[in-house]
Order: structure tokens, then C-alpha cells, then sequence
């Protein structure tokens, strides 16, 4: 790929601000943490992304930019292009993970993260464990300068070495000032050159190897 072409996947609008980037990050992600603190076993998806709706409303959002996902159990192993099960319920001993992108101050947050109800030893690893991944993979980003390809190389040797397994159907993606689709930037997994900061999204899903549940957990690539 060309540096131009490379450039221009990399494109912003006139309004781009990397500061407003960051706490378009923070909002989102403090969005994700005060959702999860009223998930409760018993409740549906359903009612947990009518949920995350209101959080977001009395927190003052510009606007959702994509679909709330809220994941219980063996929906954790769902990627995002697939629905919501409605009826779906929180067990007493379950995983799940919350998946918001939001507009703040005209700038794209996206953030993603898992949780546990109850002490299922395997489930309260498999959420750190997303975590540690997207931490390890950042690292070698701020390090080593890697392209996309290499960073969701290295995500899917150091998943197994710990002991799950990576879906590598789940690359990554821009953001940016609102809207970021006239980019049409495509994956962060398939971007042939390493990522500036503040303009992409790496995230992480993992499942446990018998394929009952999974973990998910993304952020924005910033180097400060």
C-alpha cells in the first residue's frame, strides 16, 4: 500500500481534536464501569441496554454512533455484527461484557470491557484476562512500532500462551472526529503500517476453549 493511500486511511476532519479524543475515551469507558455497577443477575439484555441508554442520557452524550451491546454468558462469544438476545438472563454465576460507542464533543469514543457476577474462578480469569491481552498488545504497539497485522499476530500467540483463544474476526477500527466512516479506514488488523495515536481502536475478544463464553475488552490506542 502506498503512503498516500496509508495516509489517507488515517485521515481526520477539521474540528479533530486528540485532547477531545481522550475524553471522548474517558467518558465512554466511565460509561461502561457506572452500567456495569447496576448490572444484575436476573436481568435481560434487553433491559440492560435500555439501561446503558439512560446512563448515557443523564451523563449528556452528543449521541450513540453505534449499537449499545451488552453480552450475558454464552453470548459473550458473539461478535458485534450479531444481535443482542433480547430475552437472554444474567445468571447468579455468569460473565458478561458492555460495548458502547459514543459521541462527546463531537469526537468518537468507543470502549469495551467484561465483568463477573458471582466467583466462577475460570470466568473471573478469562475477564482479567481480555484485559492483560489488550495491556500486552499496547505495549508492543508503544514499543515496537508494529502494523496491524503484527499486533493481532502477536494478540493471537500470546492468547494462547495463556490459554484461550483469539477471535480474529474482531481487528479493530477507526475512530475519529464524527463521523469516521467517510474514511473508510477498514480494520486496524488489516492497516499495513503501525498506527498513529489517537485514531484507532484495538480490541480484544477472547473465548475459553471449549467455546462456553468469552471476554472482550478494546480502548483507544493513545501514547500518553
Amino acid at each position: 500500500m502506498s503512503e498516500i493511500a496509508l495516509a489517507a486511511k488515517e485521515a481526520v476532519g477539521a474540528s479533530f481534536s486528540l485532547d477531545k479524543m481522550k475524553l471522548a475515551r474517558d467518558r465512554t469507558m466511565e460509561a461502561v464501569h457506572r452500567i456495569a455497577e447496576r448490572v444484575r443477575p436476573g436481568m435481560t439484555e434487553l433491559q440492560a441496554k435500555e439501561l446503558a441508554r439512560t446512563v448515557l442520557e443523564d451523563m449528556g452524550m452528543d449521541r450513540i454512533w453505534h449499537g449499545i451491546l451488552v453480552r450475558f454468558g454464552r453470548s459473550t462469544l458473539k461478535i458485534f455484527s450479531e444481535k443482542i438476545d433480547p430475552d437472554n438472563r444474567l445468571g447468579e454465576d455468569d460473565i458478561f461484557f458492555i460495548d458502547l460507542g459514543v459521541v462527546w464533543e463531537g469526537h468518537e469514543g468507543d470502549a469495551g470491557a467484561t465483568f463477573v457476577v458471582g466467583q466462577d474462578p475460570r470466568k473471573l480469569a478469562c475477564a482479567a484476562a481480555a484485559r492483560q491481552l489488550w495491556d500486552e498488545v499496547r505495549e508492543k504497539w508503544l514499543h515496537d512500532n508494529l502494523a496491524g497485522p503484527a499486533l493481532y499476530r502477536f494478540a493471537e500467540e500470546r492468547a494462547s500462551a495463556m490459554g484461550w483463544v483469539l477471535n480474529l474476526e474482531i481487528r479493530g477500527h477507526r475512530v475519529s472526529d464524527f463521523p469516521h466512516a467517510i474514511y473508510k479506514a477498514g480494520n486496524l488488523g488489516d492497516f499495513a503500517d503501525c498506527p498513529d495515536t489517537g485514531l484507532w481502536i484495538l480490541e480484544i475478544q477472547i473465548a475459553d476453549p471449549a467455546g462456553e463464553y468469552g471476554a472482550f475488552y478494546e480502548d483507544l490506542l493513545v501514547r500518553v
